[in-house]
């Protein structure tokens, strides 16, 4: 500091000072302030006010990598992550041989991802955390042992089963995308979501399923669905034209609610490309009528009435107030098509101001595309979650999608597992476990990163772990459980 120089005046006092003037410069790297002369003492009150605004602005400048300070960061980070309860967004929790964990299926000589193998050894860490597993591989001799304590504990805690597996993972509520909901899923603890793809199938649907293996055998499985549907409506067969089936859509719709379920889920892409035109009633009701009763649907024809119940669906999920879960990234099987599946598809589904009313949730972030996806978070109406990342990338990558996420629309982002029984041995409850362990390590070093970067403080990462493993699901689902009470 530059000491002031004050002088008397013709009365003996002392003259203000007759001028401010603040000199701001760089001195390698830091701001450095000179207050030469000033004319009053508010002047140098408000300099140096100047002064401590300056230096705040130039240490929230975010750098370009982060600091030294990372890995401290991090550590202080964990533990409090690890301390959120985590609301699930998404999972289909069940036992191996439940046929109602899903609506469809993955041929059982598909591709998997490393990382879903058996030989990954992170299994046999989440059998350790969850069972006591005492040994270092699955092999044939040893896994036995895991398989029987896995039926010891369902005997002994019953119901209560998968709600303990909960709690062995630090999740307070999971969703659970399901055909029906089982017994031993207690409603406390999950949520349940129901299919409605079966209702884009009315129609012959031979050539669809001539397509290719994974098609031949879920598009019966997608027509068992909608004859479920049937049953429960009162009905022996399809309606005769298209009023009577959207009546009969909208019922199911409405008694499910009742009956508890949260929201709805499409799988559309894997039958389908996610490009939905918009034609009217009246000519999806001439295609529905000339075909409703059997005989050959042209593709073009058929796809016309599929778009139309799609976006019937959409509206009537609004009216229920009804969250929609669309399946947004590369699928199992090995017929996926990537490309008609693509997330961007529903660009204009997603923009359309007739569906403001409606909350979409992206259900994996359109994996591989999620950093182009995360810009239709803009629309207020739109989420996404990271289930099946999850589980495909490991930490050090998912790392990567979270922070530009979070970066972007930190409020538009949740978790999700994608839990789903692969077999006895590496069942739900283990990719619980490897999921939820994941992404709070992920988790934890994206939030690291922009703390040390300067990009946030400490404890805006705190609230964004907060939003993105609960609060932000909870606040979608929770939602449309009081809009279902009576």
């Amino acid at each position: 500091m530059v000491p002031f120089s004050r002088s008397k005046n013709q009365h003996g006092g002392h003259t203000a000072p007759d001028s401010v003037r603040v000199e701001i410069f760089l001195l390698k790297g830091r701001v450095v302030t000179v207050i030469r002369r000033c004319r009053a003492c508010f002047a140098v009150a408000a300099a140096v006010a100047q002064l401590f605004a300056i230096g705040a602005v130039g240490a929230a400048q975010a750098r370009p990598f982060p600091g030294s300070d990372l890995s401290e960061m991090y550590q202080k980070l964990r533990p409090q992550i690890a301390g959120i309860k985590v609301f699930d967004n998404h999972g289909h929790p069940g036992l191996p041989d439940d046929s109602e964990v899903d609506a469809m299926s993955i041929p059982a000589n598909s591709s998997l991802p490393f990382r879903l193998r058996e030989e990954n050894p992170e299994f046999v860490a989440a059998a350790h955390a969850l069972f006591g597993y005492a040994y270092a591989d699955f092999s044939r001799e040893h896994v036995s042992s895991l398989v029987k304590e896995k039926q010891r504990l369902r005997e002994s805690l019953g119901e209560a089963y998968f709600s303990h597996i909960l709690d062995q993972v630090g999740i307070e509520t999971a969703v659970a995308n399901r055909v029906s909901m089982p017994s031993y899923l207690q409603p406390t603890r999950f949520r349940w979501v129901f299919f409605v793809d079966a209702f884009l199938f009315p129609l012959n649907n031979q050539e669809l399923a001539a397509k290719n293996p994974d098609l031949q055998l879920n598009v019966p499985l997608e027509e068992k669905l909608l004859q479920r549907y049937l049953t429960q409506a009162g009905l022996e067969q399809l309606p005769g034209n298209l009023t009577d089936y959207l009546a009969f859509a909208s019922g199911v719709l409405e008694a499910n609610r009742k009956a508890g379920a949260v929201g709805i889920k499409f799988e559309i892409a894997y039958f389908r490309p996610l490009s939905f035109s918009d034609p009217g009633q009246e000519q999806a009701a001439a295609i529905y009528a000339k075909y409703v009763r059997g005989g050959r649907v042209p593709e073009p024809e058929y796809r016309d009435l599929q778009d139309f119940l799609f976006r019937y669906l959409l509206r009537e999920a609004g009216r229920l107030q009804l969250p929609v879960q669309i399946h947004t990234a590369v699928g199992g099987g090995d017929d996926f098509n990537l490309s008609g599946g693509k997330v961007m598809n529903l660009e204009n589904i997603l923009r359309d101001p007739g569906f403001e009313n409606v909350t979409f949730v992206l259900l994996h972030g359109g994996f591989p595309y999620e950093r182009e996806a995360i810009w239709l978070a803009a629309r207020k109406n739109v989420y996404f979650d990271s289930s099946l990342m999850g589980l495909f990338l490991y930490p050090e990558q998912l790392k990567n999608a979270l922070r530009q996420w979070l970066e972007l629309y930190p409020e538009k982002v949740m978790y999700g597992s994608d839990t789903f029984p692969i077999s006895d041995v590496m069942g739900a409850e283990e990719s619980y476990w490897l999921a939820t362990e994941s992404a709070r390590t992920a988790l934890g070093a994206a939030l690291a990163e922009m703390v040390s970067a300067n990009e946030i403080g400490e404890a805006q990462a705190v609230a964004m772990a907060h939003a993105y493993l609960h609060d932000t699901a909870a606040g979608i689902y929770l939602k449309a459980t009081r809009s279902a009470s009576p």
